[in-house]
């Protein structure tokens, strides 16, 4: 199976379901001799199709941050509504990237994909028309959702669609480098439509991307179904306890750490991370092994996938409101600060493959975390009135540490796992990825409001040092507990 890089890069099928893989525990399937392969002129339209669903996806994440303050004085929202806004999205896309490639598999590639499609384009247009911050909170749940389902279905129209393994790895090098282009394009999007037509454009836009999409699917071939075993009882109680979770930490900063809603949410995520040890013991075919959680070249990549992910999407949402709230730029400015950033991490994507090949993983893996701690602490002097030119500097390490890290760690993972437990890995993978996202969100949310709802530096730089200790924490562990190359 070609390697499959996560998020900043991509992700593959979740719940160990790769297109080519019947249901876990089975053996590898041969490609159907028997069937056809897609006509020569559909393949590129599956592939156009499965970029376009990856892009705009990438899009709402990054375009969203740059909204965000337009968002608090449309809705009259505090920092906790949007802290909600962003993390609702991310929450429902790590707990349901452990069963999506089930899902994919049961329905078939293309028709999950279109709904998955739809779904958030339906769920777009809600976002577009929320009169309030809570209406708006509960559709970006239901794209977080939809997108959970996009996700590994677009991989596997790929898969689908490309025959030869080297022509696929050329489509999916294609899929992963639409993705660093949507990401980078975000902001800069996000900012020139928040402030040329508003906030509600940045939503809006999926509209007429999904519409193209389906239309699209018409052209592509229909995907056989494939057996996949469902696990509702895991995935509830996965849902549950982040959501738990992700509550107390957001609430924990308004509300109080000791208030009666926060410390219900509390017990709730814990009791939850424990039912859904018991339900996965128990289930004939669960979407995480338990017995992959004893094994430290798993759970070390899960580790670093986490404190990485914290890093980056806790620095984003940070810097977003940095530039506009602290530093008083418009939408549009506050988007092009972070194309040199987004250039920089495409780049570096591309380099780390090379310097695995020259001196290994595990010193790239270490030195993409130690980079990355570095990142938080040379934000620490950043002020209202920093140089323009001296903030996009001390963002260069931002750019490169988890590019290099997240290619690397994902090979080690997939390589520590049996070839039918392989979208497993990445699945969880990429679930704690979204979680540690989500719950740096949440954490900088919680201690970047001031008094009077301003922008308060003491907490954004209390913020940089928890993760910049989470990020070396990590670093310390793959340098002791990962195998030599």
């Amino acid at each position: 199976m070609p390697r499959i890089p996560s998020p900043s890069s991509s992700t593959a099928p979740a719940h160990g379901h790769d297109p080519e893989v019947s249901a876990p525990g089975s053996r590898r399937r041969q490609p159907d001799r028997t069937r056809p392969a897609a006509p020569p002129n559909r393949t590129p339209v599956a592939l156009v199709a499965s970029l376009l669903g990856f892009t705009v996806i990438t899009i709402d994440v990054s375009a969203v941050n740059i909204a965000l303050p337009a968002i608090r004085v449309s809705l009259n929202s505090g920092m906790t509504g949007l802290q909600w806004v962003v993390d609702a999205y991310t929450l429902m896309f790590a707990a349901l990237m452990l069963s999506a490639g089930a899902i994919a598999d049961r329905a078939g590639a293309r028709r999950a994909y279109a709904w998955g499609v739809a779904l958030f384009t339906l769920a777009s247009l809600g976002c577009a028309l929320a009169p309030g911050i809570g209406v708006l909170v509960a559709a970006r749940v239901a794209q977080g959702g939809a997108a959970a389902v996009v996700m590994p279905a677009s991989l596997a129209l790929i898969r689908q669609a490309y025959e030869e393994a080297r022509e696929r790895a050329r489509a999916i090098a294609l899929w992963t480098v639409g993705g660093s282009v949507a990401m980078a394009a975000g902001p800069v999007l996000g900012g020139l439509l928040t402030e040329s037509a508003g906030w509600r454009a940045v939503f809006l836009l999926n509209l007429p991307v999904g519409l193209v999409i389906l239309g699209l699917l018409v052209r592509v071939p229909h995907s056989p179904r494939r057996p996949a075993a469902l696990d509702g009882g895991g995935q509830l109680t996965a849902v549950l306890a982040l959501a738990g979770l992700t509550f107390a930490v957001i609430e924990g900063g308004h509300l109080g750490w000791t208030s009666l809603p926060v410390l219900i949410a509390a017990v709730l995520a814990v009791a939850c991370g424990f039912a859904f040890r018991a339900v996965e013991s128990r289930h004939r075919q669960p979407m995480v092994t338990l017995t992959m959680l004893t094994n430290r070249q798993i759970t070390v990549p899960l580790a670093v996938g986490f404190a990485v992910n914290a890093a980056f999407y806790g620095g984003i949402f940070l810097l977003g409101l940095y530039y506009q709230q602290l530093r008083g730029m418009s939408g549009t400015a506050a988007g092009l600060m972070f194309v040199p950033m987004s250039v920089v991490v495409t780049a570096s994507n591309l380099f780390s493959p090379r310097l695995v090949e020259r001196i290994g993983r595990r010193p790239v893996i270490v030195a993409g975390q130690l980079v990355f701690t570095a990142a938080m602490l040379a934000m620490l002097p950043l002020a209202a009135h920093t140089p323009v030119w001296l903030v996009l500097l001390l963002l260069l390490p931002l750019s490169i540490g988890g590019a290099l890290a997240v290619p690397a760690l994902t090979a080690l993972l997939i390589d520590a796992v049996p070839g039918e437990r392989a979208g497993t890995a990445s699945g969880l993978l990429n679930s704690l990825r979204q979680t540690g996202g989500a719950l740096a969100v949440a954490l900088f949310g919680s201690l970047l409001s001031g008094p009077g709802g301003g922008f308060s530096l003491p907490g954004m730089r209390l913020g940089l040092l928890a993760v910049a200790a989470l990020l070396l924490a990590t670093a310390i562990l793959s340098r002791l507990l990962l195998p030599r190359d």
